[in-house]
């Protein structure tokens, strides 16, 4: 596992923290979408990007765990600017929801982070058929 930490031409290795690949980033002008901010990558980079100021819309399926990430973000960074919106992937009207609700902030959109994803065994269809 020797290769894991060998830093490249950026400095960085395998196990650099997003925090510290961040470090010296001011983000106060950026507003970013994440997709699946509610828990795991989508999460922590929802934190990291937040620490860094730029404004955090959490575009996520579950909406209780969504406002319960951004309550953690917000006891760790007191001022943080995170929005929590829900967005079902599987479902074009909540997509169409989502984009409405989003215009309706009057926010620019210059960072898209599409990391929403689910693991299924069998073939499935949404409920556009799609």
């Amino acid at each position: 596992m020797w290769w894991f930490y060998r830093r490249g031409p950026s400095g960085f290795s395998g196990a650099s923290t997003a925090e510290e690949v961040t470090t010296g980033v001011d983000g106060h002008v950026l507003v970013a979408v994440i997709t699946g901010a509610s828990s795991g990558i989508g999460r922590e980079t929802a934190r990291v990007l937040a620490l860094r100021g730029v404004h955090v819309v959490m575009a996520v399926r579950n909406v209780s765990a969504g406002l319960k990430a951004k309550e953690g973000i917000l006891a760790k960074i007191p001022g943080a600017e995170v929005d929590v919106l829900e967005l079902d992937l599987s479902s074009m009207a909540s997509v169409r929801r989502f984009a409405s609700e989003f215009q309706s902030l009057n926010l620019p959109l210059n960072i898209l982070i599409n990391n929403a994803g689910v693991m299924t065994r069998d073939c499935t269809r949404s409920c556009d058929g799609l």
